[in-house]
């Protein structure tokens, strides 16, 4: 686990807002699980659980493109991740109803939390108020937050700005919607170029470490490590490096 490092050139926080797949809650694990699951009913042995969830992962940016760049209109990531389910279940010739493959999408809605995830959030809200900016829609991460006793003051992110990360749109508008300046905004993320993307639009940033996020692989984004504002391996770790 990496030393708890604090930048000496942060400024007072007003609120922190969560990056969730893969900060919050361990998505590999769960898609491999309920991916596992559905290929045993359908006597499918030749397919990988864990390949199949990080396949589905890797489809998850190219969907969302479509909507930054313009090419269609904001489509909520429940409906990003039907369509990119019928992607992958073609691509396996494994043919679902379409309540069987509707559960099998909202297999995203049931991800679990990484063990320190919830003690820290409670300590976290002890001081700051709690708010997510995910690239899940509201209804997704609402179920995610409730069925993992995950507590936040508010469920923001894409469908709230109507804008994906990493957009400036999706940082600024979180801001506005808050009224603070962005400067007064931490994004708390697991993610590299998630943060770059908040640091560069005037948020701070507390980098978690989540090593098992890609089943031990190395992150993709490790390249754009910075020296931000904090950096732990816990959420518990936060909250006692900004005096929770």
């Amino acid at each position: 686990m990496p030393e708890v490092k604090v930048s000496q050139t942060r400024m007072p926080v007003k609120v922190l807002a969560f990056d969730v797949f893969g900060t919050l809650v361990d998505w590999r694990t769960s898609i491999a699980r309920e991916a596992a699951a559905v290929f045993a009913r359908a006597g499918r042995d030749d397919i990988d659980p864990a390949g199949f969830a990080d396949a589905w992962r890797g489809l998850y940016q190219p969907a969302m493109e479509a909507v930054r760049s313009g090419k269609r209109a904001f489509t909520r990531l429940d409906v990003l991740n039907r369509e990119t389910l019928d992607i992958l279940l073609a691509r396996h010739n494994l043919v679902l109803d379409d309540a069987a493959a509707a559960e099998f999408a909202f297999a995203w809605r049931r991800l679990d939390p990484w063990p320190d995830v919830v003690a820290g959030l409670v300590r976290l809200r002890g001081r700051y108020p709690l708010v997510t900016l995910s690239n899940g829609n509201i209804a997704l991460t609402m179920e995610i937050a409730r069925r993992s006793g995950m507590v936040f003051d508010a469920i923001l992110g894409a469908e709230a700005v109507q804008a994906f990360k990493p957009t400036p749109e999706s940082y600024l508008r979180t801001a506005d919607l808050l009224g603070i300046a962005p400067h007064e905004l931490c994004l708390v993320a697991a993610h590299h170029s998630d943060l770059s993307a908040a640091r560069a639009c005037g948020l701070q940033c507390a980098y978690i470490d989540r090593p098992m996020e890609y089943g031990g692989a190395k992150a993709p984004d490790a390249h754009m490590a910075q020296d931000w504002e904090w950096s732990a391996g816990s959420l518990v770790e936060l909250a006692e490096a900004i005096g929770c």
